[in-house]
């Protein structure tokens, strides 16, 4: 179980790293020709700072546990990544984004085993 817990782990900061990083360096204009609409009502600060965080949840999930400082930041991190899916969520509800909805459930359902796995039966 804990090498599954690491894969998912790996996965979630790969995909939060992305995120974020998209995040923070692409302007909202940017983010909306991408596609990401959602975006048009929201302020430039407020977009780079929800990157920021996803950015730090990323580095979160893998570096304590990596280098043993702290390795109780790897479920904060992920519970902190639940409530940012969960708010994910209710912004594409809101919006009847379906596809983006399916994608922060998976994304949510993952973060919440790696917070229960490391928080729980499995710790670091």
């Amino acid at each position: 179980m804990n090498a599954v817990l690491w894969g998912m782990a790996v996965l979630l900061a790969a995909v939060f790293l992305f995120s974020g990083a998209t995040k923070m360096l692409r302007s909202r204009e940017q983010l909306i020709a991408s596609g990401l609409g959602l975006y048009e009502g929201w302020p430039p600060p407020a977009i780079n700072a929800l990157g920021v965080i996803e950015v730090l949840a990323a580095i979160g999930l893998i570096l304590p546990a990596t280098t043993g400082i702290a390795p109780i930041l790897v479920p904060l991190a992920a519970t902190g990544l639940v409530a940012t899916m969960a708010g994910a969520m209710l912004v594409h509800a809101r919006r009847r984004e379906v596809p983006y909805l399916a994608l922060n459930s998976v994304l949510l359902v993952l973060s919440a085993v790696v917070a229960w796995g490391r928080f729980g039966p499995y710790p670091l």
